[in-house]
């Protein structure tokens, strides 16, 4: 009777593995705990919705977001918006919170690569030269990452020249990984942003002098509505979700206050290291995304 139970149970979780691995495996690689709410619907659509598998990649330990801490000294008691007490305090705070935030996403694992957070700048060379950040120790740990988890796709944000200096080393550390990457299948790297319907749309191309950024001529941009309205009298859109995982960074205030809720669409580019066939292959994503969950076509 007991081997009986024991080959129950085996053959239950080899089912169970089998349902979860059919869905697409996707690593997102940001610099902080919180970029990823840029990508918040998309990544709890995957994993709750395709089923597929979702890890993360956060380049810095965070304790440098103390800018917007007020209300969160208030709720975590301490003095946040003092720059030693946080850099002391934040940086195990933010982990817990993006933990949290990865539960609210369905994501797997969540790698950190502990490297500074030190201060804001748009400056990329202090970060990408090795001088600021242990460069050689993070594309050590993606290069084993990428080997040995087969990732289909990486999502990354998109390296515009007016972004944080670490969100761009980020984008660089991912390109580059998928880059060095030798094996069979090499993963389809792509670059989100996030905007409100009346935004405009960004014309980005490329990085000035990082010729690894550069988006593919002519591939389409694919596109997440978070704002689709179902449930009776459209009352309800995934743009909930984004709010749940926001509302995990209690310690942050500029990404609650400054537009991630509004957000409506979540918009990606297709780097033009990736091989042109591999466009079927991410709108087919984009499409599944679409049709899935409360979109899917209701049976008559």
């Amino acid at each position: 009777m007991k081997q009986l139970f024991a080959l129950l149970v085996i053959f239950t979780l080899f089912i169970t593995s089998s349902i979860q691995a059919q869905g697409p495996k996707v690593l997102v690689v940001t610099a902080h705990p919180d970029d990823e709410t840029v990508f918040s619907v998309t990544m709890f659509k995957i994993t709750h919705e395709l089923k597929g598998v979702v890890d993360m990649a956060v380049m810095t330990d965070g304790g440098g977001g103390f800018a917007d801490a007020q209300l969160g000294a208030m709720y975590y008691g301490l003095p946040l918006t003092d720059s030693i007490i946080a850099r002391t305090n934040l940086p195990m705070i933010r982990k817990q919170e993006i933990l949290n935030a990865g539960k609210v996403m369905g994501v797997r694992n969540i790698y950190f690569m502990e490297q500074p957070d030190d201060f804001y700048s748009t400056d990329i060379k202090p970060y990408i030269s090795g001088k600021n950040w242990d460069i050689e120790y993070v594309e050590k740990r993606m290069d084993k990452l990428l080997a040995e988890r087969q990732y289909d796709f990486i999502i990354t944000m998109l390296p515009h020249a007016g972004q944080h200096g670490h969100h761009k080393t980020a984008t660089l550390m991912a390109l580059r990984a998928v880059g060095r990457f030798n094996g069979s299948s090499k993963p389809i790297i792509i670059a989100g942003t996030s905007i409100s319907s009346n935004d405009q749309q960004s014309d980005f191309n490329m990085l000035e002098g990082y010729p690894e950024t550069k988006l593919k001529p002519n591939a389409p941009k694919f596109i997440l509505n978070r704002a689709f309205r179902f449930k009776e009298n459209d009352k309800i859109s995934y743009k909930i979700v984004a709010d749940w995982v926001i509302s995990e960074y209690k310690s942050q205030g500029a990404i609650q206050e400054n537009g991630i809720h509004q957000t409506d669409k979540e918009i990606y580019h297709y780097f033009d290291m990736n091989d042109a066939n591999g466009v079927a292959r991410v709108q087919k994503l984009f499409d599944d995304l679409a049709k899935s969950g409360f979109a899917a076509p209701k049976n008559k």
